[in-house]
């Protein structure tokens, strides 16, 4: 099935072909009328035009969520097997793949589900454990919160969903891979993730997709919960094709002593706007971010952090790594806002970038707020290119240019690669050596 182009009567068409109650079709018809009025404009950022009547808004390839890989089309397992992601299952405790539309692929370690964790589709935990879902399903993110979270309310398919009961730990991560592989789809996943009292998680997100003429959008809603004493961390790397509008909304809500981790990589895409947030509601709550953008030629990445602190003696870090070459625009753009009554808290922000030439372009654009006398907010930004200096001594040492330059760029992102998975690492470098 494909649904091309937005109107009511299409979003009513993927509904009842998905079979979902009326309380979501409504939530869905809602969410377009506020799309609708908000006329696709975002009120900050670069310019930016997209003719909403040229994108997939639907597009399934395979009706059945399936456990078995021998299950899922030859030429997709094959498509997935190139990409690595059969094998970074091996790494993992569960692992979901999204093709187009749909999720195709759900596995977990049954040893997972006696500790009643749950793992599967938006989809699926909607009709499954409806009470559940909709108690947390467009609080954090409300369907009027922007444009493109309005966009992503009327059409959402596919997505994650996790549930960590109190007092419960994985070993290792689990992982959701999105794979865009058509001319002009978009692509609008909805992640719920919710880590109760006491809990951890550690949650891996990788998107890809080919490069074609025609432009894609992806317009994605992450929601998280970060119940007292829990700690998330949610790390993605993503290396979409040049022809992507990546337009995404991530936020977090953190309870009394949470502590919620953003780790956050922008590779490729004509467009990122991203700006992931931790809401610090609890006393002595905890935000991380750690992103790196790079952008090449026609390229622009405006990326960043947003920390709000609520509760008392909360403390938050935003770290930003900005690499531009060949005319691209990799720029940071953040918020940090200490109220009134978040007395005693910290907040430190640093935000790098690295020019590649002098055709390329990088703009540091903070609002820093303190709305109490005890609480402190410290931002530092540079911008700097690859000295003579640096190239000259490891010439000397007998390293050619072209692997100084590199060795320069990876130590740039050193803080960013070491909070990465091995595997993730090892990838990151891969990606950074094919776009550099």
């Amino acid at each position: 099935m494909e649904i091309k182009g937005l109107s009511k009567e299409k979003i009513i068409e993927i509904s009842k072909y998905k079979r979902e109650d009326d309380s979501i079709l409504k939530y869905r018809l809602d969410s377009f009328d506020k799309f609708v009025k908000s006329k696709g404009k975002v009120p900050f950022g670069p310019n930016f035009n997209i003719n909403f009547d040229d994108i997939i808004y639907y597009k399934s390839v395979n009706n059945d969520l399936v456990d078995d890989w021998n299950k899922v089309l030859t030429p997709i397992k094959c498509e997935l097997n190139e990409l690595g992601v059969l094998e970074s299952e091996k790494h993992m405790d569960g692992i979901g793949v999204q093709y187009e539309s749909e999720v195709i692929y759900h596995n977990m370690l049954k040893e997972l589900e006696d500790k009643n964790i749950i793992f599967t589709s938006i989809d699926i935990a909607l009709k499954k454990y409806p009470e559940l879902v909709k108690k947390y399903f467009g609080k954090i993110v409300k369907n009027d919160d922007n444009s493109y979270a309005s966009l992503n309310g009327a059409v959402f398919s596919g997505g994650s969903f996790i549930y960590i009961p109190p007092h419960t730990s994985l070993d290792r991560p689990l992982q959701s891979y999105f794979r865009i592989n058509s001319r002009g789809m978009g692509q609008f996943e909805r992640t719920l993730i919710i880590v109760d009292d006491d809990s951890s998680l550690h949650y891996i997100e990788g998107c890809t997709a080919p490069t074609y003429a025609d432009s894609s959008l992806h317009a994605a809603v992450v929601e998280i919960y970060v119940g007292k004493r829990s700690k998330c961390r949610y790390t993605t790397v993503q290396n979409w094709a040049h022809n992507v509008y990546n337009l995404v909304t991530k936020r977090a809500l953190v309870e009394d002593d949470g502590v919620m981790e953003w780790i956050d990589g922008n590779i490729g895409s004509y467009l990122t706007m991203k700006y992931p947030c931790c809401i610090l509601k609890g006393n002595n709550s905890r935000g991380t971010c750690i992103t790196i953008s790079v952008a090449s030629n026609n390229q622009v990445q405006d990326t960043g952090a947003r920390m709000i602190h609520l509760g008392k003696n909360t403390n938050s870090k935003i770290i930003s790594k900005s690499i531009a070459r060949n005319g691209g625009n990799a720029s940071y753009r953040g918020c940090v806002k200490i109220k009134k009554d978040a007395t005693n808290s910290y907040s430190m922000v640093k935000c790098d970038t690295l020019l590649l030439d002098k055709y390329s372009k990088s703009d540091a654009i903070p609002t820093n707020e303190v709305l109490n006398n005890t609480s402190t907010i410290e931002h530092e930004a540079t911008v700097a290119k690859i000295s003579d200096e640096n190239l000259f001594y490891l010439e000397s040492k007998g390293i050619p240019k072209e692997k100084c330059e590199e060795l320069i760029i990876l130590g740039f992102l050193e803080e960013f690669r070491k909070e990465l998975p091995m595997e993730y690492a090892v990838e990151l470098n891969q990606l950074l050596k094919r776009n550099l």
